[in-house]
């Protein structure tokens, strides 16, 4: 799939900076999450957002003390099977699912690096999913790189990368700007907008 040279770059940052980055672009991701429950009635958005509220707590409170293993065995029942749905919104829904999961795996195992790589993957997989579907055509990774909302979606990327790679140290304020700016946007990766 799309390579980036965002993916080299993240060698050079810490483990709190990758969990950052995940965290960021699992906050891009929900919307779809949500879009895809609302649409269906299949589970409940809040597992989702519990979750993810949990990563972030573990960025920003010192010692945080959050069992993630038992937390993880609650969210698996939240992801869907796309063979259950014919809605075309199940598969960005999945694709966040696997985000969140990559996250927390790399909390759990401090293997941040390669699933900081992954979640970028699976963010950008999603945008040109839709962007192949819309089109009613395959692209080549060429094609791709030239269109749009893709461009768009690394362009989100790089200013996250950015941000944390000015910091010498955790920054907390940073965690949590970047958090609530996110929020606060609330437009996912696909331009899907939560209506509060």
């Amino acid at each position: 799939m799309l390579r980036n040279p965002i993916h080299l770059r993240l060698e050079k940052l810490e483990s709190w900076q990758h969990m950052t980055f995940m965290a960021c672009l699992c906050e891009r991701m929900y919307p779809n999450y949500w879009a895809f429950h609302q649409q269906t009635g299949f589970a409940d958005a809040q597992l989702y957002r519990r979750l993810l509220d949990l990563v972030w707590e573990s960025l920003t409170v010192k010692d945080a003390k959050i069992n993630f293993d038992s937390q993880l065995e609650k969210f698996e029942e939240a992801i869907p099977n796309g063979d259950d749905f014919d809605v075309y919104g199940v598969y960005p829904a999945i694709d966040a699912c696997v985000a969140l999961s990559e996250t927390v795996h790399a909390l759990l195992s401090g293997d941040t690096l390669d699933r900081a790589i992954e979640v970028s993957e699976t963010s950008i997989t999603t945008v040109a999913m839709l962007e192949m579907t819309q089109s009613g055509q395959e692209m080549s990774d060429d094609e791709l790189k030239d269109n749009q909302g893709v461009i768009d979606e690394w362009d989100a990327q790089w200013e996250i990368f950015r941000l944390l790679a000015a910091c010498e140290e955790r920054d907390v304020e940073l965690i949590k700007g970047l958090r609530s700016d996110l929020r606060e946007d609330g437009f996912s990766n696909i331009g899907i907008k939560i209506q509060q």
